[in-house]
């Protein structure tokens, strides 16, 4: 019987362990924020450091210094955490610190920080 219980509980764990795998949230991929400014990320390096290339910018940040960046890769980060990255990026032609962290709901948090104070955050939804 108790053979029979940790045979089914062994198959159970199997079926499941994939599908939470696929279902596991990944940095990978484009990311719009309200505006319209658009990052495409990946890993990169070791495979867990995150790369992201600035795609578009809309709103207020639309401007000659910034659209300069457009198609670059502005986002180097390496991870601290599951979910969680910390790096640099490049913004106006200034490189601040940066924090990427997965949100729920298909998101992620990019907050840039210069001289360690002023910080600002942009959150950003997964493309569909």
């Amino acid at each position: 019987m108790l053979k029979s219980i940790a045979a089914a509980s062994l198959a159970l764990g199997m079926l499941v362990a994939p599908a939470l795998a696929q279902n596991a949230a990944s940095p990978e991929g484009t990311w719009v924020d309200a505006e319209g400014t658009s990052f495409t990320f990946k890993l990169c390096g070791d495979g867990t450091a995150l790369c992201g290339t600035l795609n578009d910018i809309q709103g207020a940040s639309r401007t000659p210094e910034n659209l300069a960046f457009v198609n670059s890769q502005v986002v180097q980060a390496q991870q601290t955490a599951p979910g969680k990255w910390e790096g640099t990026i490049n913004y106006g032609g200034r490189e601040a610190g940066a924090k990427v962290t997965l949100v729920p709901e298909d998101a992620i948090k990019i907050t840039g920080c210069q001289f360690g104070i002023l910080c600002q955050s942009i959150t950003f939804y997964k493309a569909s």
